[in-house]
């Protein structure tokens, strides 16, 4: 089996993430972008079970799905669903004295992952998570239909 592309050109596909982030977000550099994916896919995760967070981390490109795994506590339990607010609220407390995520962290992080994976691929680990998920990675000001992988 050949080596899967996502390991084979890590690098870009993170550079294209990283990128699109930054730039929904109007950010000015990348350790603030980092910071607010960071602080995104951790307000995610700690809403899915491990299988269900295992799922998802399976469709993510190589370096957002390091993010996502790193420093996961399996024992800790999934809170609740939340909202978008609560899930800003969170991305935004991630390391508080150097963080400037601004209010569309969530939307930002779902149109990069949106241009960075398989709509297809995408649609089925949603379908298999819980609803709130779905709501999650929307992204209400960008018709998501439009986004689609700049890396094929």
């Amino acid at each position: 089996m050949p080596m899967p592309w996502t390991y084979r050109h890590a690098s870009r596909e993170w550079r294209g993430f990283l990128d699109d982030a930054r730039d929904e977000m109007g950010l000015e550099t990348d350790n603030l972008a980092y910071t607010a994916i960071q602080g995104v896919l951790q307000a995610f995760r700690r809403r899915l079970t491990p299988q269900q967070a295992i799922d998802f981390a399976q469709i993510l490109p190589t370096v957002p799905r390091a993010i996502f795994v790193a420093d996961w506590h399996l024992t800790a339990k999934p809170v609740d669903a939340g909202t978008r607010a609560d899930w800003t609220a969170e991305a935004i407390a991630l390391r508080p004295n150097h963080n400037l995520t601004p209010d569309n962290c969530v939307e930002a992080t779902a149109i990069a992952l949106r241009k960075s994976i398989q709509r297809g691929d995408l649609e089925r680990v949603l379908d298999r998570l819980p609803p709130f998920a779905r709501d999650f990675w929307d992204t209400p000001s960008t018709d998501s239909a439009t986004l689609g992988p700049r890396i094929v």
